[in-house]
């Protein structure tokens, strides 16, 4: 089963009165519960282009697939309803709200889709190694344990697909060793579909998949 397709993707903005192509003509296929790192360097147009899977955005050429819907068809509403469904994203400047403690960033997306949330999201907390800052801020966290509840916001809604932009860019070694272990581990326990953005090559090797963004 496919989860994500990417049919002859182009995207182009413009420079003050100069286009700039981010993006030419990509193709590629990830299949449900496989594991895909997007590498290239920087200004390669990764983040762009997981974006627009994710439906953050659309491409000025081609069609984008995702759990079985062209997004691309799809306006802003519709997609924002799909992701809810179906898709989780973990940013690596986290993202967190910083007036909700840890407990209540995680449980934000259970609360948006009218499920139960607290107990969900306490466990979730747990399962990342911070059942003991479930009432602290953001800001009274360190960059690891920001990014371990970003990542618990994203599982505890179990998504079919984890999209996450350079997960371990703003971490230590340890701190980013112990987030791609969780990533994995979770991986592995709900049967997600991970696309992550990396520059780190020994990170992408772990991966099912490599997809290399040229120029």
């Amino acid at each position: 089963m496919i989860a994500i397709e990417v049919k002859q993707v182009s995207h182009t903005v413009m420079d003050g009165q100069n286009p700039l192509t981010i993006l030419h003509d990509v193709s590629l296929t990830v299949n449900r519960e496989q594991t895909l790192a997007v590498t290239g360097y920087s200004g390669s147009g990764k983040s762009t282009l997981l974006g627009m899977m994710a439906g953050l955005d659309v491409p000025t050429a081609g069609e984008i697939w995702l759990m079985g819907r062209e997004i691309t068809r799809l306006n802003e509403e519709q997609r924002a309803f799909l992701r809810a469904k179906h898709v989780g994203f973990v940013f690596q400047a986290f993202q967190l709200l910083p007036n909700l403690t840890a407990l209540e960033n995680v449980m934000l997306p259970l609360e948006l889709t009218q499920q139960e949330a607290e107990a969900p999201a306490k466990s979730m907390l747990a399962r990342v190694g911070l059942e003991q800052r479930y009432s602290h801020y953001p800001r009274t966290l360190s960059g690891g344990e920001q990014q371990r509840v970003a990542l618990a916001r994203a599982f505890v809604m179990q998504p079919d697909i984890l999209f996450a932009d350079e997960p371990t860019g703003s971490l230590d070694t340890v701190n980013g060793e112990n987030i791609i272990r969780l990533i994995f581990e979770l991986q592995q326990e709900q049967g997600t579909t991970v696309v992550l953005v990396t520059h780190d090559m020994e990170l992408a090797s772990r991966c099912q998949q490599q997809f290399h963004l040229h120029n």
